[in-house]
């Protein structure tokens, strides 16, 4: 009988970490970070692709990595120093792009010269000629048109005069997408101005094809869907208030705001957020993670609603990326480095990659955040908040306040079906500039909450979920 045993084995892990996948640097001079940027199966292996903190003198040995289908592993070749988290698969020609990397089905790799330098995030469908050509967005808003035949590339909008962002070291683009004949992009600009509400430089904004238009002035990190898959699109990024995840449906032709808990505010600086993603890794649906937590997230919005959103876990791990590969769920992480000096306790520029099934997930740490539709916000009368997520967490405390010279009532609204159809809970009175929290019943639960303010006011409404 043919011995059909593999010739290889699994590597060993612990808990899931593979440390004879792990990612090193050089230790310089200078010293960076090697943050995992991309993870891409492709035709039986696995592509790693590593970036340094910022473009390539800033740091030396990161760059392509393939693993083999026996779990070995070797720096490309065509590796090259640099900042990058894209990856697309360009079907029309049968390529896979990562970074400025374009490899075929034989696993030839052709390198971009003239992108080495540009700090990739996103690579998109075109919108007139996407058998040919694909968007490339580099961090400083550079965006490309490349030909993917002819690796010709030609930059055609300054994103940062198109849209009034800052400049290198400021604004902080992170990806983008096509769908419903508009390229979206996300920058997630972000630091103590925007908190205190100082400026607003974070940006969600589309392309038609003929202009752009900011959608909102907030940090936003990823935007992604499944294409015809539901026809949806979903971007995630965050004010102070909490968490967010807009999302564009088809049939209404608009965008709508939900509001989800932060497990953590150690993300909300927009170098603490690299690169929370939404990817397919099941079968036609989707997970989030979104300011350390997972979140299960179905491609299809019924009625243009997202009601399908449950908490998976909270994590503390930074995931440059995730993918699914020889049946397993994979993890880049961007663990702890020198920080160009700021970090004096570590050395070795190092990240992990972790490998496992995707029900792990809910082996991590148990649902918990934070969060609320309003923080010292301007609110109009009769007019309702944002939906902020509920569904999926155990013990609910609403937190009301308002800076107004008399009591103000405020209407606790729920939608238990999650498509839109609201239910007054109950009515609370907060006293003249005064505060009241509420406690919900053991066991109470909806998929969205909402507040809705009776008279104008400044007001804050957070929701503290343990």
């Amino acid at each position: 009988m043919e011995n059909t045993t593999p010739s290889h084995t699994v590597p060993a892990n612990v808990s899931g970490v593979v440390p004879s996948l792990a990612q090193v640097a050089d230790f310089g001079p200078p010293q960076s970070e090697v943050g995992i940027g991309c993870l891409m199966p492709w035709l039986g292996k696995l592509y790693i692709l590593n970036y340094v903190s910022h473009r390539s003198n800033t740091g030396t040995g990161v760059g392509l990595r393939v693993v083999e289908g026996d779990f070995s592993m070797s720096i490309h070749p065509a590796a090259v120093d640099g900042t990058y988290a894209n990856r697309y698969v360009h079907s029309p020609s049968s390529q896979m792009i990562i970074g400025p990397h374009v490899i075929d089905t034989k696993h030839n790799v052709r390198t971009v010269e003239a992108l080495i330098d540009i700090r990739l995030c996103g690579t998109a469908t075109h919108l007139t000629d996407p058998d040919n050509l694909v968007y490339m967005l580099g961090m400083e808003g550079e965006l490309f048109e490349l030909n993917v035949h002819t690796l010709e590339s030609k930059l055609i909008f300054d994103l940062t005069q198109e849209l009034g962002t800052p400049g290198e070291g400021s604004c902080h683009f992170k990806d983008c997408y096509t769908n419903h004949d508009r390229l979206v992009i996300t920058n997630n600009d972000y630091n103590g101005d925007d908190f205190e509400g100082k400026r607003n430089e974070g940006t969600l904004a589309e392309y038609d094809g003929k202009s752009w238009k900011v959608l909102e002035r907030k940090p936003f990190i990823c935007v992604n869907g499944l294409s015809y898959f539901g026809g949806t699109i979903f971007a995630n990024g965050w004010d102070r208030a909490s968490a967010i995840l807009k999302v564009y449906t088809k049939d209404d032709d608009q965008w709508t705001t939900y509001r989800l808990p932060k497990a953590s505010h150690c993300f909300d600086h927009k170098w603490q957020t690299e690169w929370p993603r939404i990817r397919s890794t099941e079968h036609e649906r989707l997970l989030m993670d979104h300011h350390g937590m997972w979140y299960e997230l179905s491609p299809w919005a019924f009625g243009n609603r997202v009601w399908g959103i449950r908490p998976i876990s909270t994590h503390l791990w930074v995931h440059g990326d995730f993918c699914s590969w020889k049946g397993m769920f994979v993890i880049g992480a961007d663990n702890t480095s020198h920080e160009g000096g700021g970090n004096l306790q570590c050395a070795e520029p190092q990240s992990g990659i972790w490998m496992g099934k995707t029900d792990d997930l809910w082996n991590l740490g148990k649902p918990t955040g934070w969060g609320g539709p309003w923080w010292e916000t301007e609110v109009a009368a009769d007019e309702a908040s944002d939906p902020y997520l509920m569904t999926g967490f155990d013990k609910k405390v609403l937190h009301l306040s308002h800076e107004s010279d008399g009591p103000i009532s405020f209407d606790v609204e729920i939608d238990f079906q999650g498509n839109g159809k609201w239910k007054t809970y109950q009515t609370i009175e907060v006293p003249a500039n005064g505060y009241t929290p509420h406690v919900f019943p053991e066991g109470f639960s909806a998929h969205w909450v909402r507040i809705v303010a009776k008279s104008v006011c400044t007001a804050t409404a957070q929701l503290h979920y343990t």
